[in-house]
Parts: structure tokens; C-alpha cells; sequence
């Protein structure tokens, strides 16, 4: 699949649309199967390079729309880019870890078992997918910090770029955004960038990561993967890295690509479903 597939995807509309804030960009969507549940909920956080350029939510419901006839709920999760009006540092992660915590409030009206959760992204998506899952680790002092944040065992990174420090280059020639609009600036309080951004900064984490990537994804190619799955090793942490056949770096999103048959397995797993 190309780029212009990936934007073309559709799917269901949500069943339920959940602001956390007052910016357009601060709300959730929500997917529920049929039935009375408690259901298992995937958190599904978009990519396209943290920017509003390349598409992003809309795409994501294409996975959803087949995730709920399997009985998983999808809290499909939009967040402020980087160009838009508070995004970027810290306003980004911010977001992210208030939509996903509010679907510690929502739960119980929407039949929703949180105690069967985890997280998955995509691209730009992998890396706050797998920061929000390890963000228990922040220091305090961070602005995205949160007391008594979600628990999530278990992130599934699609083509992540979640090595903020190492990958430096590579998030540059991919996806064009220099680390200063995903890491924000030192400071005399603040002199790593990386260490409340980057979840490589982060491990150990006590989380299980699966990193699944296309064979011929070449936005985030299978030895960011490798790396990454070694390090989080090297830490102490369960990880294990999934190579697609022939798939590139869309088609790990896309419910009517032969990579999603691979990539649904993972999802039951990681939600206790097999």
C-alpha cells in the first residue's frame, strides 16, 4: 500500500465522540461491539509524522470497524500535533495521557473493562503508544506527569519511531520534524529533552512491547524494531519484534491487507482473548 491508499481508508462511524478538552483536536472516539460486555478495550493512537498533514484518526476507524466484530472495544485517541495550536511538548503527551486516563471515568457507562487494556500505535502513533504505556516512569516534575495513571501492560508499536535520541536522523529524513517540535528545548530544569518523551528513556517499564513492522516499510524499517527490542531486552523488559511479509509501512493499518490476519493475533493476545 502507498500513502495515498493509507489516506483513503475508511471505516464505521464511532458509537460515542468524547472530549477531554476544549481544542478540536482533545477528543476520543469510541467503537463498542455488540452485546453487553464488559469488553476488552485496544487504545488506538494514529501516526502521520505528528503532523495534521498526513492524515491521522479517520484512518484508524478502519481497524476499529473490524476489531469490533471481534469483540474488542477501540478508544481511538486524537491528540494537538506538533502544528497545531499547543501541541508539540508538552501539550502532546499531555494529551495523550488525559484520553487515556479518561477511560478510567468512562468505563463503567460504556461497559468497559479496563482491567483488560492495552495500547496500540502506528508511525508517529508507536512512539506515544509506547510512551503512554511507560509513562509511570516520568519523573514528577514533567508537565505530562499524572498520578495513578492507567496501567497498561501490553503496546503494540505498528512501524514506531519511539527512540527519540537514536533515531534522530531517521524521524528527520522521514518525516521531516526536528526533535525540538516533538521534545520541546533544554533547560537549566530540563537538560534531557528525551528523558520524559522518549520511552527508550523510559525502560525499564515493566510492559510487554511487540514491535511489528512491514518488510518493506522504509518510514520506520525493521532495524528500528531490532534496536529498539534489544535495548528494552538489554533493560529487563519483555519485547519481541514481528516482521510482515511484503507489507510496507501502511499496509501494517490496514484491515483489508493481508499484514492484518499476522497483526490480529497480537491484538487477542495482548487482551487475554487466546
Amino acid at each position: 500500500m502507498t500513502l495515498q491508499d493509507y489516506l483513503a481508508l475508511k471505516g464505521p462511524q464511532p458509537d460515542a465522540h468524547i472530549a477531554y478538552g476544549a481544542a478540536p483536536s482533545q477528543f476520543v472516539e469510541l467503537f463498542k461491539p455488540a452485546g453487553n460486555g464488559p469488553f476488552p478495550v485496544l487504545v488506538l493512537i494514529h501516526g502521520g509524522c505528528w503532523t495534521v498533514h498526513f492524515g491521522g484518526i479517520e484512518q484508524m476507524r478502519n481497524m476499529a470497524g473490524d476489531l469490533v466484530k471481534q469483540g474488542i472495544a477501540v478508544w481511538n485517541v486524537e491528540y494537538r500535533r506538533v502544528d497545531e495550536e499547543g501541541g508539540g511538548y508538552p501539550g502532546m503527551y499531555e494529551d495523550v495521557a488525559t484520553a487515556v486516563d479518561r477511560l478510567k471515568t468512562e468505563a463503567a457507562a460504556h461497559s468497559l473493562d479496563v482491567a483488560r487494556v492495552a495500547v496500540m500505535g502506528h508511525s508517529a502513533g508507536g512512539h506515544l503508544a509506547q510512551w503512554a504505556a511507560s509513562r509511570h516512569r516520568l519523573p514528577p516534575a514533567s508537565p505530562a506527569w499524572r498520578a495513578n495513571p492507567l496501567p497498561i501492560p501490553h503496546v503494540i508499536s505498528l512501524g514506531g519511531l519511539a527512540d527519540l535520541r537514536h533515531e534522530e536522523k531517521l524521524i528527520k529524513s522521514s518525516c521531516e520534524r526536528d526533535m525540538w517540535q516533538l521534545a520541546g528545548a533544554a533547560s537549566a530544569a530540563r537538560p534531557d529533552i528525551f528523558a520524559d518523551t522518549s520511552p527508550a528513556e523510559m525502560l525499564p517499564a515493566g510492559v510487554h512491547t511487540t514491535l511489528i513492522t512491514g518488510e518493506l516499510d522504509d518510514i520506520s524499517p525493521v532495524r528500528v524494531a531490532q534496536d529498539y527490542a534489544r535495548r528494552a531486552q538489554a533493560k529487563g523488559d519483555q519485547a519481541e519484534v514481528v516482521v510482515l511479509p511484503n507489507a510496507s509501512h501502511y499496509d501494517e493499518v490496514a484491515a483489508t491487507s493481508p499484514a492484518w490476519k499476522l497483526i490480529t493475533p497480537h491484538i487477542r493476545k495482548a487482551l487475554g482473548m487466546q
